[in-house]
């Protein structure tokens, strides 16, 4: 029988429904939704302090809770504004480390001390990346450091109002964008769908092929995620198939908010694997992938794995495919006369 942590399978289901708990989780949404209005008047209306850190940021967050693909996504877009010529930075918040300090991420940090998102985009791309709960205070120490950054990406930082945006991108899960449509606990979202309307494009994420049309009042786009091949944790080897684990079992252990995209991922690649799903941003140790069996993971579950993991232990590459309409919209929007920095 496959091991799987249900916490981390269900919820999104829950969240998918209007059942009775959703429903007596109503009020408790209703009280989410008043604070959360309440927070970005405080912030639009100069309540609360919020400032710019003098360079485009351009925001990618998501409206609802987990799994929308975000860190490809940011990943994606540091490599092609570099392709462009730009020189950008990155400020995360970092979540799940220890501590929630400014920080500057390098190739020796630690999930446990960075985040294990902010770790990846940073060895992926190569940018300058700074963690911090204050975002601003983040993209502040990133100028201080970096004077050649001159773009800003906040990953999730859509409703971090006190680091005024440029640019907003939401990006959402292809297939059930908003779950219910219900804010925090009954439903997914962490702001009402009309949040949209203070955006600037809504980004899909499609998984399997699979694809939702969601109505929004912004440009809409699509993007995919394509296998690229597998690395070996050890030595950062490259195969374009995972290699025959010599009759071993394949364990495919992974700590995302949608496991099942994943394991349904390696089922289209014909890779035969025992899924097992821990909660997302698991911190794993050694003893959480005990025996020789193979081990398949994301590129996310990793980096947190790296100072442990076994011979023959690989993560699953993907490389972001963009709609070409999102490159030519974010061309042109780039190439704009800067506004005044928004809220929202």
């Amino acid at each position: 029988m496959p091991t799987i942590d249900f916490r981390s399978l269900n919820i999104q289901a829950f969240w998918s429904r209007k059942g009775p708990l959703n429903i007596l989780l109503l009020p408790l949404s209703v009280l989410f939704g008043a604070v959360a209005m309440l927070r970005r008047c405080s912030y639009r209306f100069g309540l609360l302090d919020s400032g710019h850190p003098g360079v485009p940021v351009v925001v990618v967050g998501n409206l609802s809770a987990g799994g929308s693909g975000k860190t490809p996504f940011v990943i994606w877009l540091a490599q092609w504004l570099t392709a462009q010529g730009r020189r950008p930075g990155v400020v995360s918040r970092g979540y799940g480390r220890e501590d929630a300090g400014l920080r500057e991420v390098d190739a020796d940090s630690t999930a446990a001390q960075v985040g294990d998102e902010p770790l990846l985009i940073h060895l992926k791309t190569g940018v300058p990346v700074v963690v911090a709960a204050d975002r601003l205070a983040a993209a502040r120490l990133l100028r201080e450091r970096y004077p050649e950054v001159d773009i800003i990406i906040a990953d999730d930082g859509l409703q971090h109002y006190r680091l005024r945006r440029d640019l907003e991108l939401v990006l959402a899960d292809g297939q059930a964008p908003f779950g219910n449509g219900w804010l925090l606990p009954a439903g997914p979202l962490r702001e009402p769908r009309i949040r949209l309307m203070g955006a600037n494009a809504l980004v899909l994420t499609e998984r399997n092929g699979a694809a939702a049309s969601p109505r929004a009042p912004v440009p809409v786009f699509r993007v995919r995620h394509a296998p690229a091949g597998f690395r070996r944790l050890a030595d950062n080897a490259h195969a374009a198939q995972l290699p025959d684990p010599g009759g071993r079992e394949v364990q495919a252990v992974t700590g995302i908010a949608r496991p099942q995209a994943f394991f349904a991922l390696l089922d289209r690649l014909g890779v035969p694997h025992r899924p097992r799903a821990f909660p997302d941003h698991h911190r794993f140790t050694a003893s959480d992938i005990a025996g020789d069996a193979a081990v398949v993971m994301t590129e996310k579950d990793a980096v947190k794995c790296r100072s442990f993991a076994g011979p023959d232990w690989w993560a699953l590459e993907l490389e972001l495919v963009p709609d070409p309409a999102l490159v030519e919209w974010l061309k042109a929007r780039l190439d704009q006369p800067k506004a005044p920095p928004a809220l929202f």
